[in-house]
């Protein structure tokens, strides 16, 4: 077989926008997750697991910047020629099993999910094309308590999570604000085939990531980016613009002059008034329940880019303080899509949902040491003689079968020191060790990995690596008992 004639080898690297996730990052993941389920399932919420893979029908057309059929998501045909897709979030699939089992479910519905979703999207700094999402909503009810818990719940989780109140913010509006701004400000909608409201919608939701001046070409003539694509614009007056920018820069405000700001450009709309209410009553719900104004503000440019957004919404952030936190973007979000399930029923059911971004949280638990909680192995069984391997073997059981995770070194044993790094490289906290003389006195060495490794910087001889305190003997049969007492 001529050079050319090889078969080339598979190149070992990830699609872009997706990635490897090894078990100390897994075992972090378990911990928010089951936090999170935790602080949902005190208020009154039950799990639901839907699959991955749904019909494109299903799913519907709601991400944001869809401007062709089935853009956004992962879809393909099967052999029976229907459209099938990834699921981009964790509400459409949830619209669709309470349409489809609605008549066993009693109202309202509280469920709880948590899974990978996928995104076919271009990839960037920490946005990827799968992430996870664990989410809660409430379907059948319109009471704005709803939409209240679903701040409370984050604000809750994060705080189970060790989040200080000072590291995040949540911020809160309400669709019907700008669409009864829209209704103020005279906009022809029957000069364009395009969906109007949506596009504007669309535009605004670009702030944090265009800035005033890109939303202002969205909401004009249109934007060409870095890369030469141009995205057609809504082709607003400068006086329309400079309203709807007016509108968006209320936040900063305390709550009760945002309001009032709020009320002078929307008073003139039924559809405003409504959506001023709502968020009245809800700030007025947090407020009563104790939690402090300062993790929670109204901000007017918070709409959401999903389009089955009815009314309520809301985005939480993490506060970048000293360079203590990475800025990322929204790590929560949610609110109010009335209008969702109906598409499958033909009737109005309310629902309410937020939806918690695990990877973004994860993010920032990784940067503070302090609150991810390094994942550790608690014991390696070191080998320091082949003939031996039987009492080694016997003593990996005895921890295992008390609950105790630990693992028998499996590498050459001739080298010593290279058992040690592999205890350190699994995070180990305690390496057992033991010969011949320890075996005939019943006894093995105990070497406390991380004091030793804290000790190791001030130690000049060897003399005083004997005298150290990392490493004490123990009666084997006290050895389970020993080690289960130090971990705790």
């Amino acid at each position: 077989m001529t050079k050319k004639e090889k078969k080339s080898r598979a190149k070992a690297i990830n699609p872009k926008g997706f990635r490897d996730y090894f078990h100390p990052y897994l075992k972090l993941r378990d911990r928010v997750l089951k936090t999170i389920s935790e602080t949902y399932e005190l208020y009154g919420f039950e799990k639901l697991e839907t699959p991955a893979v749904e019909t494109l029908d299903a799913l519907g057309k709601f991400l944001p910047d869809v401007d062709r059929p089935n853009e956004g998501v992962f879809a393909w045909k099967d052999h029976l020629n229907d459209w099938l897709a990834l699921r981009y979030d964790l509400t459409a699939p949830l619209a669709r099993a309470f349409s489809q089992h609605r008549n066993n479910i009693t109202l309202p519905y509280k469920r709880y999910s948590y899974g990978p979703v996928w995104r076919n999207e271009k990839p960037g700094p920490d946005r990827f094309r799968q992430f996870y999402q664990c989410d809660a909503d409430v379907v059948g009810s319109i009471s704005f308590i709803a939409d209240a818990e679903m701040c409370m719940m984050v604000f809750d989780a994060l705080e189970r999570l060790e989040f200080d109140h000072q590291d995040f913010c949540t911020r809160i509006s309400n669709r019907k604000l700008l669409s009864g701004l829209i209704e103020n400000i005279s906009v022809d909608k029957n000069k364009s085939n395009i969906d109007f409201e949506g596009s504007i919608f669309r535009a605004i939701d670009k702030l944090d990531r265009l800035g005033e001046e890109g939303v202002r070409s969205l909401l004009g003539k249109g934007r060409k980016d870095e890369s030469g694509d141009f995205t057609e614009g809504v082709n607003l007056t400068e006086s329309q613009i400079d309203l709807i920018l007016e509108f968006l820069n209320i936040s900063g405000l305390d709550a009760d002059k945002t309001l009032k700001k709020i009320e002078t450009l929307t008073k003139n709309s039924a559809t405003g008034s409504q959506g001023l209410e709502e968020l009245k009553n809800i700030t007025e719900v947090l407020l009563k329940r104790g939690y402090p104004e300062s993790i929670f503000r109204i901000d007017p440019s918070v709409v959401r880019g999903l389009g089955y957004y009815t009314g309520t919404v809301f985005e939480t952030e993490f506060v970048e303080q000293s360079n203590s936190f990475k800025t990322i973007g929204s790590i929560s979000g949610g609110g109010r899509y009335d209008n969702l399930v109906s598409r499958f029923t033909g009737q109005l059911v309310p629902a309410t949902g937020v939806s918690l971004g695990v990877d973004r949280i994860i993010l920032n638990l990784e940067k503070n040491s302090n609150k991810s909680r390094e994942v550790s192995l608690p014991v390696v069984v070191t080998i320091m003689d082949r003939k031996f391997i039987d009492f080694y073997s016997k003593i990996v059981s005895e921890f295992r079968q008390n609950g105790i995770a630990a693992d028998l070194y499996l590498g050459n044993p001739k080298d010593f020191g290279k058992q040690i790094k592999y205890a350190d490289s699994r995070n180990a906290l305690y390496a057992i060790v033991a010969g011949s003389e320890e075996i005939e006195r019943n006894i093995v060495q105990v070497k406390d990995l991380r004091l030793g490794k804290s000790l190791s910087k001030n130690i000049q001889s060897n003399e005083q690596w004997k005298e150290q305190p990392a490493q004490f003997p123990v009666k084997i049969q006290d050895l389970i008992k020993t080690i289960a007492e130090l971990i705790k």
